[in-house]
């Protein structure tokens, strides 16, 4: 049984309103042992977002969550993270990892996660981005810049739901029905297994996010193929998050998603604490 949650956003994130000891509570109540809180900060966000900054003061964030960590103590492990945003544009990727190493080592996050947002100064979130790209240059663009990234910034331990851009690829109709937005794995497999293999060298993993299921997805980040990749590379580091932005979320999928990593052969998966794997039994 899978007992830590290590992806979850309080209302630190721009994008969640759930207070961190709502997210504690609902952690206690779930039976979970270990939650890693693990808030946004994607430093030179697109100013055409604002007022999103996605980013937070870090010394109120240590203040809040180090009381609830001792709060809590004996009933939960609270964990103190971080989901950096990582930026691969030549014009802002230098200061970006400036940025990221900085906090990196001013603070003692337990855990960090990397994680790509933003390409060519533009959210994928919104439609807007879809305008001028199809999904194949899409998809293109995103694992490039996860490679970008996974060779120039070090101060991440997983990288976080790799391949989630198929959330918000552009939904085709056939027939008049929508049909369900995927990719073609083997169109990508030589960049995701260089990604794969460069994080493996550097002592680094991946995450597998369950949120993948919150959007109606038959698997969850990464899929199953890339998982199966990573295992044939030699990838032993996953942790496991929902990616919860708010209580009801929490830990959503995880029975799911063991049963699938059991199937493929995973037999543990990952804690952090001070930055330092341990390895938890899966089944």
């Amino acid at each position: 049984m899978i007992t830590a949650d290590y992806h979850t956003h309080t209302a630190y994130s721009e994008d969640s309103e759930t207070s961190p000891e709502a997210m504690v509570k609902r952690a206690v109540a779930l039976g979970l042992k270990t939650l890693c809180i693990t808030d946004h900060m994607d430093y030179l966000f697109p100013e055409k977002y604002a007022p999103e900054t996605f980013v937070f003061d870090p010394r109120a964030y240590f203040k809040q969550l180090l009381s609830l960590r001792e709060a809590y103590r004996g009933r939960l492990e609270i964990r103190i993270g971080v989901e950096l945003g990582l930026r691969s544009e030549p014009d802002v990727r230098t200061a970006c990892i400036g940025h990221c190493k900085k906090l990196a080592a001013s603070y003692p996050f337990d855990f960090i996660i990397g994680s790509t947002h933003v390409l060519e100064h533009t959210d994928p979130y919104y439609p807007e981005y879809w305008e001028s790209h199809s999904a194949a240059e899409g998809m293109q663009t995103y694992f490039e810049s996860i490679l970008e990234s996974t060779e120039n910034y070090n101060m991440f331990q997983v990288c976080g739901h790799l391949d989630y851009l198929v959330r918000y690829l552009p939904q085709e109709t056939k027939n008049g029905e929508k049909v369900p937005r995927d990719y073609c794995f083997a169109d990508y497999k030589e960049l995701i297994g260089k990604i794969l293999k460069k994080l493996i060298e550097s002592g680094r993993g991946i995450e597998v996010n369950t949120a993948a299921y919150k959007y109606g997805l038959p698997f969850a980040h990464p899929r199953t193929e890339i998982l199966k990749l990573y295992k044939q590379l030699g990838g032993e580091i996953l942790t496991i998050g929902s990616d919860a932005h708010a209580t009801e979320h929490m830990a959503h999928g995880f029975a799911r998603a063991e049963e699938m990593l059991c199937s493929l052969g995973f037999r543990y998966y990952t804690v952090y604490r001070e930055r330092t794997p341990a390895f938890l039994p899966l089944g």
